[in-house]
């Protein structure tokens, strides 16, 4: 009988990985070249938010798909789709048809996460994933904040568009290496999918994204367009709920959310979501813009998060077996908030040692919590409820970074307009592309450029309070999860 080859499938899982969380941020740095080159800094937040959307809506119906089918179809399904957005973006000639492409990538992304995670639960025992899990949080910590540092390479080299033609050679030795060597059991359930409930969420989430994203930038916060988007949103999440309640077999079954490991992880997920984007999203802009360094700089303050990341996911599947979740959780609880306060103190004057001294919290946060909640998790539930609950989590941190993205991408976008009318100053939003490159800014007037970084200076600080309350609010959420030691520590 042909048995599952553990080795093969973790790298396959690990490279899968890899290629799905460095998407999500490896644009970061080659964002000031692309705008430059396609225009449109006003829709800057969007080439974020369209892959986060489509990823966080999607990802909750592929790990119910996973459970129902099986893991390799529906995990062949999404890299497929993710690899064609890849190459669909490389070809992007404007930045609409980037963003349109992007939710192609998105709507792919959403199966790879969550299923190649589920993977690893299904093939090692309880105590093996405290360890393994950690492996898998240094890969998507490493990914996820070493992507700007492989984008300014990238485009520094031979161009932005192989920011996104990268992921295919390695997308496929991922596909290959799980549909080849992962052996799953047949699956045992009637497919019966919720695809009303799919929908309402997207509907709902889609609406509440637009909200947020062009919130006093498009229309004023309290204007008729505004209510009816956020009361519109409101009233189709509400009746997702009330179907997910009622479905057979719910994409999101609610039942799980009993469990007070799940319940607080997901909870804690969701803020580290919005801090993770927070950062790596607009970080880059400030250390080009008003630091004056150039992209590879700005890719090395991010990679100290990649730094703090590993380390501490390595240590975090022994801290778990020690000292158990609680404790585990906790002290990446404390060390977000010390990253987050550093990124508020932090000024110009202070360089890009700094910000990615901010950074490094931030990783060793991210990489404690994230192996803690995973691993917690997956020992809470049955094989049946493993790619859903695994999912729960995913989903949860990716309509954290959704909302972070759309929220902060209003926030830093709206401070600049009021910026703007405040001193009577002739500028657009789109006047900020010329100080992302040297040549914008050898172009800019001194007395224009002053006045330019001034105001992306004060965006960037209302962007860092914001994810500095966030960071506070995460650490006091991780006080409801279970206090007991060891692993099995999953009390209701």
């Amino acid at each position: 009988m042909k048995t599952t080859n553990r080795p093969l499938v973790l790298a396959s899982v690990m490279l899968a990985m890899f290629i799905g969380a460095v998407e999500a941020t490896i644009v970061s740095t080659a964002m000031p070249s692309i705008s430059a080159e396609l225009g449109g800094f006003s829709k800057y937040s969007w080439v974020f938010s369209a892959y986060l959307l489509m990823s966080t809506v999607t990802v909750l119906l592929y790990g119910k798909l996973s459970d129902i089918f099986g893991r390799k179809p529906i995990f062949a399904i999404g890299i497929l789709l993710f690899l064609a957005g890849s190459l669909l973006c490389g070809l992007a000639n404007s930045m609409e048809e980037l963003i349109i492409y992007r939710f192609v990538q998105g709507i792919g992304a959403g199966a790879v996460l969550p299923i190649a995670t589920t993977i690893v639960g299904d093939i090692y025992s309880a105590e093996e994933r405290a360890k393994i899990q950690g492996y898998l949080s240094s890969v998507w910590g490493i990914s996820a904040v070493t992507g700007p540092a492989i984008g300014g390479i990238l485009v520094a080299s031979i161009g932005w568009e192989y920011v996104f033609w990268v992921n295919i050679p390695l997308g496929i030795l991922a596909l290959l290496g799980v549909m080849i060597f992962l052996v799953e059991p047949a699956a045992k359930k009637k497919p019966t999918i919720d695809y009303l409930g799919a929908l309402l969420l997207t509907v709902a989430l889609s609406g509440f994204l637009y909200w947020l994203v062009e919130g006093g930038v498009g229309f004023a916060w309290l204007s008729a367009p505004s209510l009816l988007l956020v009361s519109g949103a409101a009233a189709v999440f509400f009746w997702f709920v009330q179907v997910e309640r009622k479905a057979t077999d719910p994409m999101m079954p609610f039942d799980i959310w009993r469990n007070r490991s799940i319940l607080f992880a997901n909870l804690v997920s969701l803020f580290t979501g919005i801090i993770l984007i927070g950062v790596s999203s607009y970080l880059p802009a400030y250390v080009t813009g008003v630091m004056e360094q150039p992209a590879t700089v700005a890719g090395f303050t991010l990679t100290a998060m990649s730094i703090g990341w590993p380390i501490a996911a390595f240590f975090s599947g022994r801290l778990l077996i020690q000292i158990g979740y609680f404790q585990t959780s906790l002290l990446g609880g404390i060390s977000l908030v010390i990253g987050a306060v550093l990124f508020v103190l932090m000024q110009a004057e202070y360089g890009p040692w700094w910000a990615a001294m901010s950074s490094f919290f931030i990783g060793v946060g991210m990489g404690l919590t994230s192996t803690a909640f995973i691993v917690s998790i997956q020992a809470a539930v049955s094989y049946e409820q493993r790619g859903s609950a695994t999912a729960s989590n995913i989903f949860m941190r990716n309509l954290g970074s959704t909302i972070g993205a759309a929220l902060l991408g209003s926030v830093l976008n709206s401070t600049l307009l009021n910026y703007f009318r405040s001193t009577g100053q002739n500028f657009t939003l789109n006047s900020v592309n010329e100080l992302l490159t040297e040549d914008g800014r050898a172009a800019l007037p001194q007395d224009a450029m002053d006045f330019l970084q001034e105001g992306l200076a004060q965006a960037s600080q209302n962007v860092y309070g914001l994810t500095a309350v966030f960071a506070l609010i995460s650490l006091l959420l991780i006080f409801g999860l279970p206090r007991k030691r060891g692993m099995s520590g999953n009390g209701q």
